[in-house]
């Protein structure tokens, strides 16, 4: 599972506890990393993370390293900057804080269902209604980007696989020209999908709290 894969059909406690909860608790996660910035803390933070993923998610060891593999040259950079300019015990805290919040952020998807998610964001979303926002849109364009990033992820793994077969050696910035004509063109296919199925159409509410 990669991250961002989404949703893993594992029976487990944390697929069994509303989205709502889980997303409640990754923010106060947040704030609580944040709020307190101290390296004994964000350790205890993380490993609590990884238990209840291994534990209370039901996600293997293997899995959680897939969530940090497309981050982990970032957070190495991270620490090294920090070493030069601060110190070795600030860059620590850094990686290990931003280390939980990318783990989390993988339970949560791993045991929520994206219409779940979604379903809880346009009720958090609700009161901007006075303000002239639409919550709906604002769900599907969540809905579309956790769809959208892993399939984009998976395009350029072909698209680097395809020129590895045939001994490319080209630059970085070459090899995303197909990409980019790639998301392009699956960008004006979903909007003429969505035209075509009345997108702008208000849907009705929706329960939020209910169990996945």
């Amino acid at each position: 599972m990669s991250t961002l894969a989404l949703y893993s059909p594992v029976p487990s406690v944390l697929h069994r506890t509303p989205a709502g909860l889980k997303l409640a608790a990754l923010a106060a996660l947040s704030v609580l990393l944040f709020a307190v910035p101290q390296l004994p803390v964000a350790s205890i933070a993380l490993a609590a993370v990884v238990v209840l993923a291994l534990a209370g998610a039901r996600l293997t060891p293997r899995q959680l390293l897939a969530q940090l593999r497309p981050v982990w040259l970032w957070l190495a950079g991270l620490l090294v900057f920090h070493a030069i300019v601060t110190d070795l015990a600030t860059g620590a805290l850094a990686v290990i804080r931003l280390a939980t919040l990318v783990l989390a952020a993988a339970v949560v998807t791993a045991t929520s269902r994206v219409a779940e998610l979604v379903a809880v964001i346009e009720w958090v979303c609700a009161p901007l209604r006075l303000l002239g926002v639409r919550p709906a849109r604002i769900g599907l364009a969540i809905a579309m980007t956790l769809r959208f990033i892993p399939l984009i992820a998976e395009r350029a793994e072909r698209i680097r696989e395809a020129q590895a077969a045939r001994g490319a050696t080209r630059p970085l910035f070459l090899s995303l020209v197909p990409l980019l004509v790639q998301v392009l063109q699956l960008a004006h296919t979903t909007a003429e999908a969505l035209d075509a199925r009345g997108a702008d159409d208000e849907a009705p509410p929706r329960a939020l709290w209910r169990r996945g």
